[in-house]
């Protein structure tokens, strides 16, 4: 097949995946920002360094017990950049923060428009298991079905696109490093997205929601966010819970507000009714996945 019919073909994939946004970029002054909650300061602890630290639970509630070696652990425990931060995008310009978020994890995207809303949190997936060693558990399904298995990848196996369907070489030495794992996950990003993920993962009723859970719209476009967190009334036995998210270009994963309740936010009530609203997204009930 031609060069030219190749690449075409690569692109439409690549965009089946991408979740739709318009975002402003702006250089700015990241240390001059003021808090975008000044509602909520009590539930934020802007010396805080990591979800668990940075914010507190609303009043008589408290987070959600979870194992040591879990992905809720791992989530929770998040490093976030400085209270106020802005969230930058791959180019190195900034998103700014017209009541999205309020605070942003420190982790690098890369420098290519690829790590976006599905691709963070397959990414945040990847790096927990990598963390546990659990490398026959790293697999995604591209939106043609192929499962790209990170174990494979690690033997020194490469993916290929003949025009019609991808295959497995071996390419190059069997390794775990940062570079290759990186490349790895790009891949990814290319060739899955919310599409894939929603045909790929489970539905998960609301009310036996956990730490990881995703609520995902994967339509053409679609969109993704991930509950880093969770808490639980003591007296009353309600729940609420957090949500992370990328966006489209490519930017780094922030912590979102509750547009619906400046007093909780920015945590979110389970009991949300019909729709879930988020600063970017509206998520109809129903909507929840689980890895």
């Amino acid at each position: 097949m031609k060069a030219s019919l190749v690449i075409s073909l690569f692109s439409i994939l690549v965009l089946i995946g991408a979740c739709n946004a318009s975002a402003t970029k702006e250089k700015v002054d990241v240390t001059s920002v003021e808090s975008p909650l000044p509602d909520a300061i009590d539930i934020i602890d802007t010396a805080g360094h990591t979800i668990k630290t940075r914010y507190n639970t609303p009043q008589n509630y408290e987070r959600v017990q979870v194992g040591a070696t879990s992905f809720g652990s791992h989530l929770r425990n998040l490093k976030l950049k400085p209270h106020g931060s802005k969230v930058q995008y791959y180019d190195g310009t900034f998103k700014e923060n017209y009541n999205v978020y309020c605070g942003v994890v420190d982790l690098p995207i890369g420098k290519r428009d690829l790590h976006q809303c599905a691709d963070a949190i397959m990414r945040l997936r990847a790096d927990y298991l990598r963390s546990q060693e659990r490398f026959d558990e790293i697999h995604f399904e591209f939106n043609n079905g192929f499962e790209a298995n990170y174990d494979k990848w690690m033997k020194g196996y490469r993916i290929h696109f003949n025009g019609t369907d991808f295959y497995w070489t071996k390419d190059t030495s069997p390794s775990d490093g940062d570079n290759s794992y990186w490349k790895y996950l790009e891949y990814v990003f290319s060739f899955a997205g919310t599409y894939s993920l929603a045909q790929e993962l489970p539905s998960i009723e609301e009310n036996e929601m956990q730490i990881g859970d995703l609520f995902l719209w994967g339509g053409h476009p679609g969109h993704g966010v991930i509950v880093i967190d969770m808490a639980v009334n003591k007296e009353t036995g309600e729940k609420c819970f957090m949500l992370a998210q990328s966006y489209m270009p490519a930017q780094e994963v922030q912590i979102l507000i509750n547009p619906n309740d400046s007093d909780l936010s920015p945590w979110y009530s389970l009991d949300f009714g019909d729709f879930l609203k988020t600063p970017e997204w509206q998520f109809e009930k129903g909507s929840l996945k689980r890895f």
